[in-house]
């Protein structure tokens, strides 16, 4: 077996391989490590630290240990380019965090909010001015993995709406969206009797 590891075909194409793969796990977890501190996951970005730098040291260790073959530049820089590649898909797939959704619409917005509500998201609606007269400005802060159950009612109640989705690194209450509007309702009466 180590006659194997030492053999020329080994040295031309399994060194270069296993750098690539290298180089692709290890960008791949440092841009997740990236993006979690963005969020604010402080005690996960350091544990992915670690197996980032860990990983990253074998694969240049074996670009030095041989200079002479020019693949191993190449498999480096490409394990680079699909690492970050593969690091953005994870990340949009696993959908950690919230978002908060901003929607102008040119006209009423009340089926949109009624239908988010009943759904248990938190809604706030503003009445403003747009460039073609009154707009309502509708704002609720969700779950990323919640974008693609809400953007496609957006386009059915107001096919003509603005919206925007931008990162929230906080949210006040990480409940959205309340587990039932039956749930949330029997809450509020709860806490009204409590008053009294």
């Amino acid at each position: 077996m180590s006659e194997f590891f030492k053999s020329e075909a080994f040295i031309l194409y399994g060194i270069p391989l296993l750098i690539a793969l290298a180089r692709i796990a290890d960008v791949s977890i440092g841009t997740l490590r990236i993006i979690f501190v963005a969020k604010g996951l402080r005690f996960l970005a350091p544990i992915l630290g670690f197996f980032e730098v860990s990983i990253w040291l074998a694969a240049i260790t074996q670009v030095m240990e041989n200079l002479t073959n020019l693949t191993n530049f190449f498999a480096y820089a490409l394990g680079f380019s699909l690492g970050n590649y593969l690091g953005m898909y994870i990340e949009t797939r696993l959908a950690i965090g919230m978002v908060v959704v901003r929607i102008i619409t040119k006209r009423d917005s009340h089926e949109l909010v009624e239908t988010l509500r009943n759904m248990g998201y938190s809604v706030t609606v503003a009445d403003a001015e747009g460039n073609a007269g009154p707009v309502n400005i509708v704002f609720t802060v969700i779950k990323r993995s919640a974008v693609k159950q809400v953007t496609p009612l957006i386009l059915k109640y107001n096919p003509q709406a603005v919206y925007s989705i931008e990162d929230v690194r906080h949210a006040s209450d990480p409940s959205f969206p309340i587990k039932s509007p039956r749930a949330a309702k029997g809450f509020s009466q709860l806490l009204r009797g409590l008053r009294k």
